[in-house]
């Protein structure tokens, strides 16, 4: 028990830090319905498995110890971040009328939703790293497989519960309407923070 209140106050500590995945839920929000956002929540969610997976198979240890795999990652990762902001960067404002064709042909479908979120999370290297040390230096190397398989289980449904729930937040109605008052600048910040969020992990290192 001990040992699971330390890896939840942990991991919740580090969902709460702005970061990628911060960022990608806030930019969805501005733009997509609530089940959306929701859907690119689970992704965020779902991502965090093939974390777990690299511990668990001891591949996060060799990613950390090897500069070429850690460098492509780290590469293919910030690349992604840059790529959906320069997006959100560039949108143009429709015209007034537009507006509501606008967002109907905006909205994702569930499975673009899944994979923003699932890339945007799987493909930061630094997430790569915080498990290995989760799991090398928090839980003991002794805790059966299936405890250690369980502690990533949770710490997924716990992504999913802080990020649907701030999803939820962000879109409920006075906000949205608040939002969509400044929703094309808002939309061109979070533009510029994930680019500034890409070109931070592709200069980021190991250490």
């Amino acid at each position: 028990m001990s040992a699971f209140l330390t890896i939840a106050v942990i991991h919740m500590l580090a969902l709460m830090s702005p970061g990628p995945d911060f960022a990608i839920i806030v930019k969805q929000s501005l733009s997509q319905p609530r089940r959306i956002v929701l859907w690119t929540a689970l992704g965020v969610a779902l991502g965090i498995l093939v974390h777990v997976a690299y511990s668990l198979l001891g591949l996060g240890l060799i990613i950390s110890q090897s500069i070429v795999l850690f460098s492509i990652i780290k590469l293919i990762g910030a690349a992604y971040l840059v790529f959906i902001g320069w997006k959100s960067l560039t949108a143009k404002a429709p015209a007034h009328d537009q507006e509501e064709n606008r967002r109907a042909a905006s909205v994702m479908s569930v499975p673009q939703a899944m994979r923003i979120g699932f890339l945007c999370n799987a493909l930061n290297p630094k997430v790569t790293i915080f498990f290995l040390a989760l799991f090398t230096q928090v839980i003991d190397p002794q805790t059966p497989l299936v405890v250690q398989l369980l502690y990533g289980l949770f710490m997924s449904a716990q992504t999913f519960f802080w990020f649907s729930t701030l999803a939820s937040v962000l879109t409920l109605r006075p906000i949205r309407s608040c939002l969509d008052l400044i929703h094309l600048w808002a939309e061109r910040v979070m533009g510029a923070v994930l680019i500034a969020l890409g070109i931070k992990v592709a200069l980021s290192t190991q250490r």
